[in-house]
């Protein structure tokens, strides 16, 4: 004869001596045993003791599962994909009305920039303020002091915890193509003759991943340190 635990459900088997005091038993009466596996006392009678045994598992309170999947789509057709969204890089564009200026914007727009136009040498440093730009173009003929203008003098005043992360381009007359030496005396990452405008897209395309990759881990370390 076998019982089931009621506890935690082994199935234990009643010996001679057991069966024997079970049969004995007045109705209503119950005989303590205790589980071998968990040592938990119970109590049983005849009647339990004739009871297939039920698993602990089939005690257990039923868990109802979760709904499954909406599909609507897949007859639909119609499945929307999470868009990652990514920061747009921004550029600050400090040219007159000049064919020149479509050149340079429609490049920048091409290699993923948003450019904003600046109307003066004020315009621009309140935009600044505003906005992190990751290139700021500026034509010398801008203003009429030239390169000794108001936002050239701003840019070379700005603090290096904000001017580090700055692309800062020179265009005019005046400057030699890729002269790093020349860029380096004004303070800018690249100079560009205005002969070479109608190449803008080429000379970004080199000089920014060469930056980038000549600074980018030390601005993100500098980052990191809060500097």
């Amino acid at each position: 004869m076998n019982v089931s635990c009621p506890h935690c459900g082994k199935q234990l088997k009643l010996g001679e001596k057991i069966e024997s005091s079970l049969a004995a038993l007045a109705p209503g009466q119950q005989l303590r045993v205790r589980c071998i596996q968990c040592e938990k006392p119970f109590g049983i009678d005849a009647a339990a003791a004739g009871k297939k045994p039920v698993s602990a598992v089939q005690k257990k309170a039923a868990v109802r599962p979760p709904d499954p999947p909406d599909i609507s789509w897949l007859k639909e057709g119609v499945f929307e994909e999470e868009e990652a969204v990514e920061e747009v890089p921004r550029a600050l564009v400090l040219m007159a009305d000049m064919p020149a200026r479509g050149w340079v914007v429609g490049d920048l727009e091409k290699l993923g920039y948003k450019v904003d136009l600046a109307n003066s040498a004020e315009d621009a440093v309140t935009r600044m303020q505003f906005v992190n730009f990751a290139s700021v173009i500026l034509h010398s003929g801008f203003e009429k002091e030239g390169i000794e203008g108001d936002f050239h003098r701003f840019m070379r005043a700005m603090s290096m915890n904000k001017r580090r992360y700055i692309f800062y381009v020179l265009v005019g007359r005046e400057f030699k193509t890729l002269y790093d030496l020349q860029a380096l005396a004004y303070s800018a990452n690249l100079v560009v003759n205005d002969e070479d405008i109608p190449h803008f897209s080429l000379l970004l395309r080199k000089t920014i991943p060469e930056y980038e990759a000549l600074f980018g881990p030390l601005m993100e370390e500098l980052r990191l340190a809060g500097k």
